[in-house]
């Protein structure tokens, strides 16, 4: 029997994750939910991009991914059941998706349901079928394949010979600026090369293992687990000292010789 995670922006004041949870208790006490995080941003897609996509490859395939962010982002009321690298998709017709398979994923299908503007569709849709697929049930029966969903963009980075241009994609709870700037982008640019790389009014020459490398209130950069640029401060918010943000421009240059 497979996992079920649940990631959402319905916060942790009100009642509406337990109001899901019960659903799939009622359904199969047995089965395994795991919360990812329900402190997404109310309807930002862009933030559930990020925090889902870090981690839904950590679960093993077959895990069943419900996803109730900007459940109401389409007036037709679509919900999708998608599959992508082996993994199991719920969520409303909103861009998502489009986002976290790069607009390829291996199967949609468009949930049928009689009711579809229901005020509660995360409770009395989707956790039905994540239950459903959880217990082996097959995506084919769950409605019509469709190759139409919204389709949205991430930020491209631009590499050159001598620069890369990229963007802040996230700002972590600490202030850490999270950039789409990958080792592998800078490694494959730089050929040994020196370089630094550019934010707001900084110059930064090193990336640091970790923050924790400088001193308290000093400014440097480190890869995350992901593999990504991310600006930080030592014990500080980088965010708000910097006064950068979400698609912040970040830039790398790159100079002759070794």
């Amino acid at each position: 029997m497979a996992v079920i995670t649940f990631l959402s922006d319905f916060g942790y004041s009100d009642h509406y994750v337990a109001a899901v949870k019960a659903k799939i208790i009622s359904l199969d006490p047995q089965l395994t939910v795991v919360d990812i995080s329900h402190a997404i941003e109310p309807y930002n897609i862009a933030h559930a991009e990020y925090v889902f996509g870090s981690v839904f490859q950590d679960f093993p395939v077959g895990t069943v991914h419900l996803i109730a962010v900007d459940t109401h982002g389409n007036k037709q009321g679509k919900f999708h059941a998608a599959k992508y690298k082996g993994h199991y998709f719920l969520m409303a017709d909103n861009g998502l998706l489009s986002l976290l398979t790069e607009g390829q994923p291996e199967q949609v299908v468009e949930l049928k349901t009689d009711h579809p503007l229901m005020p509660s569709p995360t409770r009395d849709l989707l956790a039905p079928v994540a239950v459903y697929l959880a217990k082996g049930g097959e995506l084919d029966v769950l409605g019509e394949s469709t190759s139409n969903f919204v389709r949205l963009m991430n930020r491209q980075l631009r590499l050159g010979d001598h620069a890369i241009t990229g963007h802040v994609i996230h700002v972590d709870r600490y202030g850490n600026l999270i950039t789409n700037i990958t080792r592998d982008s800078i490694e494959t640019i730089a050929h040994g090369r020196t370089f630094t790389i550019h934010f707001g009014r900084e110059t930064v020459g090193r990336i640091f293992p970790n923050f924790n490398q400088i001193d308290d209130g000093d400014c440097c950069c480190a890869y995350n687990s992901q593999g990504q640029l991310s600006i930080g401060i030592n014990k500080g918010h980088a965010a708000e000292l910097l006064g950068l943000g979400f698609d912040s421009q970040v830039n790398v240059r790159f100079y002759p010789g070794s």
